[in-house]
């Protein structure tokens, strides 16, 4: 996968083409919360304190309820969310910093 690093509203983060990510960069098992792949993504990313925006195409991926509650609890801790498309993940991203622009 190629990536690029993205300057845009006051933040630089990382999009991959077709990481910001899609649904499509993400593996099926990502999405099934038993396989454990979307908890341990998410617990690196957390402990170097990085952000997870994805952009998701609902048609592409199946309704968990599982995942559904994961999101949830992520949302919580405002590390990672999904959005419908590119903007509201990029106005998230840049919504997510502390004023010092320091990541928490």
């Amino acid at each position: 996968m190629e990536l690029a690093a993205i300057r845009e509203s006051g933040i630089v983060f990382v999009e991959g083409t077709a990481a910001l990510l899609y649904s499509s960069n993400l593996t099926p098992r990502f999405f099934d919360v038993s396989s454990l792949e979307a908890g341990e993504i998410l617990q690196k990313l957390r402990n170097y304190r990085m952000y997870l925006a994805v952009a998701l195409d609902p048609a592409a991926v199946p309704a968990s309820r599982r995942f559904h509650e994961l999101l949830e609890a992520e949302r919580r801790d405002a590390h990672f969310s999904v959005f419908s498309d590119r903007s509201a993940a990029v106005a998230w991203l840049a919504g997510s910093r502390p004023a010092n622009g320091e990541r928490t």
